[in-house]
């Protein structure tokens, strides 16, 4: 009949179904090869990685010989053979030839505008002698207008040999370098960024004089005659900080602006020298946040940033912190779900709180900077909003202070990740606290073979030993550690920081308590993967497995492996951003 078509006969049409069903079959087959192996490529990689040794930070993928990547992601992970089927015209091959290919490095804490910044003053980070800082600032002042400010960071007296002679607070009065720049007022920051030197023109402009008074949480130093001179710790910078943001002022709104950029565009390049792919930003304000936000939208965040708000009055937060909370925006390159708060100063000026006196300046405590009922505020109002806090702790009576307000306000709450930044000095009964209360600690390696030859001094040896960067202890009660540089207050070196984690050895060759050292795999997990899961990221970064963002770095030897002397030799032979080589040496 017309338009009816004929039935097939039944083992034929037995035949067809089957033929489908095996065809359909045979398509997810290959779709599951694709998507958990590299055995059926679909299409061809962007950027392929060959003959290297992979370090996966992944259970189930262990180690591996080489990777692909296809769309900023990673696509497969295996052997070289198996890698090599992801080959095609277009794609970007990179010969390890046995190097080793690790995930990305987190900076778990610095200051990201603060690191581009130190890269446009007077970089005072490797001075040894208080000449040397004179020298630097009379060289500064050849090149700068009368009346410019000049600044700069990095000094730390400890490293001064020898120290320089008529010192108050093992710092000489500001004569010296006011001789040598007569008509700029000159700002040096402290290393911790706790302290800040001041010359006399610098002083003037600030107001302060003998008859100033120590503000709240800070001091004036001063001469026998009762002089500033022109050291000023905690607090006590505010006024000459003032001062400085009120000379930048007379800048056009456009030439902040292009500063602002010149610092991103700096600080990203720094990092990315450094294997770093993701920067844990410890305090930017809603304006800078706006200025990450604008990057991201276009594209030009040089590197991934977890940022922390931070020198907001209570009240804009509480109207604000809605609107610039962002997770993984802009393609993963932007989270804002933190707000950072210190509790105290820093040990190397002695404003880090303690339970008991300094061994080296008993009628000190130290200089707390927020009282606990302030932070138990802002502890609510980041529960509230869905924000992290981030709480700078060093002294013990700070760390527990901390603790303390964390276990009232957490109670009940799963999984928060709150963080205590530094935990540098602990009471004993505290360290398993950390791991008790699901705390992160976010500590810095290399600020403790940096502070090493000085803490004993602060301490004494008891406290010393108990209590001082003791990431072993930490570790074996269960915490989890992000490793970072606190840049740039340290240079920005991923490799110097795990040198420090790993061996503890100071820069006379002696080891601080050697016994609190992290194992190797630790110190690697601690830059990559733990600092992921201190921000909530670890299910797109951390690891080398398919479907996670591409972040790799490559590196010329393997840390794993190599005698200890060795580590501090390693360089960073490329960085990987989002599937893209960002760096090459």
């Amino acid at each position: 009949m017309a338009g009816v078509r004929p039935m097939l006969p039944f083992h034929r049409s037995l035949r067809l179904a089957l033929s489908l069903a095996m065809a359909v079959l045979l398509l997810q087959l290959a779709a599951c090869e694709e998507a958990n192996g590299p055995d059926a490529p679909d299409g061809v990689a962007d950027l392929v990685l060959l003959d290297g040794k992979v370090v996966t930070l992944d259970d189930e993928m262990g180690e591996a010989e080489a990777v692909a990547v296809r769309d900023g992601r990673i696509v497969a992970v295996g052997s070289s053979a198996e890698i090599g089927e992801w080959v095609g015209s277009d794609t970007e091959v990179v010969e390890l030839d046995g190097r080793l290919v690790i995930p990305g490095f987190v900076e778990g804490h610095g200051h990201f505008m603060g690191l581009g910044e130190a890269r446009l003053t007077v970089d005072l980070s490797g001075t040894t002698s208080w000449e040397e800082i004179i020298a630097l600032v009379e060289e500064a002042v050849e090149e700068a207008e009368p009346g410019e400010w000049i600044t700069g960071r990095g000094w730390h007296q400890e490293r001064w040999d020898p120290a320089p002679d008529n010192t108050f607070d093992g710092v000489p009065t500001h004569h010296s370098m006011t001789e040598v720049s007569p008509d700029n007022p000159v700002l040096l920051t402290h290393a911790s960024g706790h302290a800040s030197f001041a010359n006399g023109p610098a002083l003037q402009e600030a107001g302060i004089t003998a008859d100033s008074p120590d503000p709240s949480g800070g001091t004036i130093v001063r001469d026998d005659a009762g002089e500033p001179t022109g050291f000023l710790r905690q607090a006590a910078q505010g006024a000459a900080r003032f001062a400085h943001s009120r000379f930048e002022s007379q800048m056009s709104d456009e030439e902040r602006h292009e500063r602002r950029l010149r610092q991103v565009e700096l600080a990203g390049e720094e990092a990315l020298a450094h294997g770093v792919t993701s920067f844990h930003d410890q305090g930017s304000s809603f304006s800078t946040i706006e200025l990450f936000r604008d990057l991201a939208d276009a594209g030009e965040l040089p590197v991934r940033l977890h940022v922390a708000v931070r020198g907001e009055s209570m009240e804009s937060m509480r109207e604000r912190l809605q609107d610039y909370r962002m997770v993984s925006y802009g393609d993963h390159f932007l989270t804002v779900r933190a707000i950072k708060r210190a509790i105290d100063g820093a040990l190397g000026t002695h404003g880090a709180w303690k339970l008991e006196p300094y061994a080296d300046m008993p009628e000190s405590t130290g200089l707390p900077q927020t009282e606990p009922s302030t932070l138990r505020e802002l502890a609510e109002l980041a529960l509230e909003n869905g924000y992290q806090l981030h709480t700078h702790a060093i002294g013990d009576r700070g760390n527990r202070e901390a603790l303390d307000i964390y276990e009232e306000v957490l109670q009940g709450v799963e999984d928060h990740r709150w963080r205590i930044e530094h935990a540098q000095h602990l009471h004993p009964d505290d360290i398993p606290r950390f791991a008790e209360l699901g705390v992160i600690a976010s500590m810095q390696g290399i600020h403790g073979t940096s502070d090493g030859p000085w803490i004993e001094p602060r301490l004494g040896e008891e406290r010393a030993r108990s209590g001082a960067y003791v990431w072993r202890d930490l570790l074996d009660s269960g915490a989890t550690i992000c490793n970072g540089t606190d840049v740039p207050v340290e240079p920005i070196s991923p490799i110097e920081s795990y040198f420090s984690s790993v061996t503890r050895v100071m820069r006379d060759g002696e080891a601080f308590f050697p016994e609190q050292a992290m194992t190797r795999m630790e110190a690697l997990r601690s830059y990559t993967l733990s600092c992921h899961e201190a921000a909530f990221h670890e299910e797109d970064l951390g690891r080398i497995a398919p479907g996670m963002l591409a972040d790799l770095v490559v590196l010329d030897r393997d840390l794993l492996t190599v005698p200890d002397e060795e580590i501090q030799d390693t360089r960073v032979d490329l960085t990987i951003l989002n599937g893209e080589v960002r760096y090459r040496r």
